[in-house]
């Protein structure tokens, strides 16, 4: 008699108070498919319901701008800057919790690459790298930011707290500050986009406060929702950075965000695999770092499809959750293929080319069944 021995990745999790079927979660990925006021759309809410009927025990909102000032970084980027983005959003989540789902709302200011908006800020006047991405509607260098002044930090610190209580309002159980992939707070962690002299410049210390006193507001707002915050050496245009320090500022960072009061870590890789982004020097790798240095649950992303890989992360110490984005766009059931023992489909480029929105994975998948 042959046994099936359950896949790591089904077993259920918890992430601060939140109970979750499994450790599968839905990577937080932009489509640029809400109206253009910022508005979620009901195609946008059969999105990510989708995930959940597909067995996803945790889905993560694409990146969402918390403020009406200078947050937004894409056109038809989704917010939650106004109460009738809290309407759109309501509907949305109430999909994902009857599919037995649960949703965290990732918040994200844009800063110096921002595209959908000409006036740009950042921690320093510094040009950032590379051009801006066409699949998101943009062409051409990035413009040099205006440098935030003191008095305008405090705002962005406001703008996330504002959102989040938004976020509790629409239903979602819990918040994720966006910390990673080159958007603001990753610009202001970052040696070479923060040329600063103040308390937020300098040291690794410095350059991780804005994030430390973002997640501090974020938790004390709603005290209630899950808080977590997302982290990343590589950006969406610089795959090569990683922390100068290595582990000594990788030991800063984590214990920053724990202390501020973050309740989860996740470790992005920016569309690289886990295992390219995520090995130390010494061998360790990243993630398991940052569960050792804050004894705090941790999600991998990278490649966590494959299932080798999923279960050598999950029983190796080196995550808690996996998340997935190429993978679940090719497998919104991803979690109920591989309880079935189901072959995953290959992830087609096709379906985020020429843009990345929901109406043109649509199209494709309309394509392959004709």
């Amino acid at each position: 008699m042959t046994t099936t021995v359950e896949h790591p990745a089904l077993t259920p999790a918890g992430l601060g108070g939140l109970a979750l079927r499994n450790r599968y979660a839905v990577a937080p990925m932009s489509r640029v498919s809400a109206r253009p006021d910022g508005t979620p759309t009901g195609e946008m809410a059969d999105y990510y319901a989708e995930f959940a009927r597909g067995g996803f025990g945790l889905v993560f909102s694409e990146g969402t701008y918390p403020d009406s000032e200078a947050s937004q970084g894409y056109l038809n980027q989704p917010g939650l800057a106004r109460d009738e983005h809290v309407a759109g959003w309501r509907v949305v989540t109430a999909g994902v919790r009857a599919a037995g789902g649960r949703m965290i709302a990732q918040l994200m200011h844009a800063g110096a690459i921002a595209q959908g908006h000409p006036n740009t800020v950042g921690p320093s006047a510094v040009q950032p790298r590379g051009e801006k991405m066409r699949a998101y509607g943009g062409s051409g260098p990035w413009p040099v930011p205006r440098e935030l002044t003191t008095a305008e930090i405090d705002d962005v610190i406001d703008g996330f707290a504002a959102a989040a209580v938004r976020a509790r309002q629409a239903g979602f159980d819990g918040v994720e500050v966006h910390a990673a992939n080159g958007y603001l707070l990753d610009q202001f962690l970052t040696d070479y986009t923060n040329h600063r002299t103040d308390s937020y410049g300098g040291p690794v210390a410095n350059r991780i406060r804005l994030t430390a006193q973002v997640v501090t507001a974020v938790a004390e707002a709603v005290p209630e929702l899950v808080t977590g915050v997302r982290l990343s050496q590589t950006k969406v245009n610089d795959f090569t950075y990683r922390w100068p320090g290595g582990r000594a500022d990788a030991e800063v960072i984590f214990a920053a965000v724990a202390e501020a009061g973050a309740q989860y870590l996740h470790i992005a890789s920016e569309g690289r695999n886990w295992l390219e982004t995520a090995k130390l020097a010494d061998g360790g790798t990243i993630t398991a770092l940052a569960r050792q240095v804050t004894g705090l649950p941790v999600i991998a992303n990278g490649g966590m499809h494959d299932l080798a890989q999923a279960h050598e992360v999950l029983t190796g110490g080196h995550a808690d959750l996996l998340s997935i984005g190429h993978g679940a766009l090719a497998n919104p059931d991803l979690p109920a293929r591989v309880a079935a023992a189901e072959p995953l489909a290959e992830f087609d480029r096709a379906m985020v080319s020429p843009t990345v929105t929901v109406a043109n994975a649509r199209r494709w998948r309309e394509s392959r069944q004709a």
